[in-house]
């Protein structure tokens, strides 16, 4: 039973690490690819959004608090936002 749990456990922090890592990647591209348009950006987001509630469900709301405002803030400062 410990084991399975601990298993659990494991899994779910893998899934949170690959999340983090997906989100710092996007971050990267965003903020340095020179190319990038505001389309491409935008899609960029979504994509992680959908990918995100894919890996986690029932986490919109986690992820709108953690991740949509840091990345909102990166699309305003890289492409001059309202």
């Amino acid at each position: 039973m410990e084991d399975a749990q601990a298993n659990e456990v494991q899994q779910e922090a893998q899934k949170i690490r690959r999340l983090q890592v997906m989100i710092s990647m996007v971050m990267s591209v965003i903020s340095q690819d020179p190319n990038l348009t505001v389309e491409e950006a935008s899609e960029l987001v979504a994509g992680t959004k959908r990918a995100a509630l894919a890996m986690f469900p029932d986490k919109e709301l986690a992820y709108d608090i953690l991740y949509k405002p840091r990345l909102q803030r990166l699309m305003k400062e890289r492409f001059h936002l309202q």
